[in-house]
């Protein structure tokens, strides 16, 4: 005979309560079947953990020192226990999340809130990053989910549209031309421009619109994000065209946004390693993102 996952069980029922009657309740059996399980641990072990003193048991200095090992191995299955009772709950975790900087400031401190509210236990790891190390970082499985302004998945990853809405004219408070509700390129004419860097893709297209307008704008600023643009706007530097998200977490702040005659579509797409191990709080979290997507679109200028 050896000692079993039963005896051990047995022995710490009748340590905990400190009687073998009790022992039995807790382990919902009988009071016989404890005694004999717990004489037959004492048989394998061959000493007595228990003193037999007028129908009670005491525990011997052999008992005592053999329960604080017990304790101790029952501390560290009961931490296993709850680690996957809150796995199963989705309560804590780590979720890794690569975006282009201008995503970081809107809409994704709103999806965070969103995301934290419903799943407390859950941390986030946001990466701001440009292009091309947000792509190659992906690529690299290093994240567990992408946001991303390109069209084409990086390799070793998959891609699903999130969102597109329209880019919007921005300008400072009390600018003269906030008395029209759409603005045309012929608007920017000698107008004081804040752009993107001359590398942006969006830069390139309200360029190229320009040019074939022969509008003359009044560039005097540059910057690399949308978020220096619209600060700049802000700052009563000049006007610009940015995408509606960081565009619309400005307003209302020194800065005001009116809709672009020209269509020029700004995409959002979610990217997802192919090979990371999969987590059920990345689906999680993309609900959220799209929860979050809807409810953004439904405030933006139409």
């Amino acid at each position: 005979m050896t000692i079993t996952h039963r005896h051990i069980d047995v022995f710490r029922a009748v340590m905990t309560t400190g009687s073998v009657t009790s022992a039995a309740a807790m382990l919902f059996t009988s009071q016989p079947t404890i005694s004999r399980e717990l004489a037959q641990l004492e048989m394998v072990l061959e000493f007595p953990l228990f003193d037999r003193i007028r129908g009670r048991l005491r525990p011997t200095a052999r008992a005592l020192a053999l329960f604080d090992e017990v304790q101790r191995a029952y501390i560290g299955l009961d931490r296993i226990l709850a680690t996957a009772l809150n796995l199963k709950a989705y309560e804590q975790g780590q979720l890794s999340v690569i975006c282009m900087p201008s995503l970081s400031h809107a809409p994704l401190p709103a999806v965070c809130r969103r995301f934290m509210n419903e799943h407390p236990g859950v941390g986030l790891s946001i990466t701001p990053q440009e292009s091309p190390l947000l792509e190659e970082w992906l690529t690299a499985q290093r994240h567990d989910i992408g946001l991303t302004e390109r069209s084409t998945p990086p390799p070793g990853t998959t891609m699903e549209p999130l969102m597109v809405a329209d880019e919007v004219c921005v300008l400072p408070e009390g600018h003269p031309l906030l008395s029209k509700q759409v603005l045309s390129p012929e608007d920017f004419a000698g107008e004081r421009f804040v752009s993107l860097s001359p590398a942006d893709a969006y830069r390139k297209q309200i360029d190229e619109i320009c040019r074939q307008r022969a509008v003359p704008r009044n560039m005097v600023l540059e910057t690399h994000s949308a978020v220096s643009v619209c600060s700049m706007v802000q700052a009563g530097i000049g006007i610009a065209v940015v995408n509606p998200f960081t565009a619309q977490a400005f307003a209302g702040k020194g800065l005001e946004m009116r809709r672009f005659s020209i269509s020029i579509p700004f995409h959002v797409n979610i990217v997802r390693p192919e090979h990371r191990p999969s987590s059920p709080m990345t689906e999680l979290f993309v609900d959220s993102l799209k929860a979050e997507a809807e409810s953004i679109l439904a405030t933006l200028p139409r």
